[in-house]
């Protein structure tokens, strides 16, 4: 389904950066709510999630409107009445699968202005990880056993963050669910990269056999090495977050670590307003 190298590391990105902004966004937010055991998110959370719901819409709508506009792409039309078949279908793929995810964009931006129902978010995303899924599983690979395998197994890290997803929308703010999601994306993201290498080396030449067994045997072994350095980076990120937190609270006391600006915040018991640290020395008398 991939039709080059630079295709498939632009969408690898696209999930790797994501997996990479909550490995630290979710560490943070659950230190900062187990300390504080607020029940309501903070404002700085709900800046954090309109800046990324902003952000997933735009390289989403970036993402359609490279696959149709293209040279070689479909430029919008589907049908070719004049050799009556389809047009691009590739490419009509991707741009079906760009398309939730700007729908899913465009909901978290909207949730907390709009006053959405909770967990709509959390469903859009499901929806659009599910469509993705669909759409790789069932993509006819003209024969390529190898390239079937490989998006096989592309569409296991899927469906497994489609599900995480979907679980959250009951179950809000489950720190586990939403590492296993972030280690997903992550898994994602590193393995279109992969795809991309073996399918499309950027050196030139022609990809791996399709036909070798010892190649479906290594590239299996090689995804879980790939979710292994997941959750290595899960783990590291983590450890990164709860030593920022405690040297926060360890040099301005009762602070919170503002997820949109990495700011330390103290907030005030009685003001819903905020005050940068360190303070004058006027606020200690």
């Amino acid at each position: 389904m991939t039709t080059s190298f630079l295709g498939s590391a632009l969408r690898g990105t696209f999930f790797f950066v994501f997996g990479l902004w909550w490995s630290v966004r979710y560490p943070l937010k659950y230190l900062r709510r187990k300390a504080n055991a607020e029940s309501q998110p903070s404002y700085g959370v709900q800046r954090a999630e309109v800046f990324e719901g902003a952000v997933k819409a735009f390289f989403a709508l970036a993402g359609i409107l490279v696959e149709q506009f293209i040279p070689a792409g479909p430029h919008l039309q589907l049908y070719n009445p004049k050799t009556h078949s389809w047009t691009d279908l590739t490419h009509w793929h991707y741009t079906t699968m760009y398309l939730f995810f700007l729908l899913s964009g465009i909901v978290d931006a909207s949730h907390a202005s709009l006053k959405l129902p909770l967990g709509l978010d959390r469903l859009s995303l499901s929806v659009a990880l599910f469509v993705e899924g669909l759409l790789f599983y069932y993509h006819d690979y003209n024969d390529g056993a190898l390239d079937h395998h490989l998006h096989s197994l592309l569409a296991m890290a899927i469906f497994v963050g489609a599900l995480c997803a979907l679980l959250e929308v009951f179950i809000r703010d489950h720190i586990i669910l939403e590492t296993i999601r972030t280690s997903s994306f992550l898994l994602q993201g590193s393995w279109l990269w992969q795809i991309g290498f073996v399918l499309f080396p950027p050196w030139g030449g022609p990809g791996w056999d399709q036909t070798d067994r010892n190649n479906f045997i290594f590239l299996t072994m090689c995804f879980c090495w790939h979710y292994a350095g997941a959750l290595a980076v899960l783990a590291a990120n983590s450890a990164a977050s709860r030593c920022c937190n405690e040297s926060c609270q360890l040099k301005f006391g009762d602070i919170d670590v503002e997820l949109d600006c990495g700011m330390c915040i103290r907030k005030g018991n009685k003001s819903s307003s905020s005050a940068l640290l360190p303070e004058s020395p006027l606020d200690d008398k």
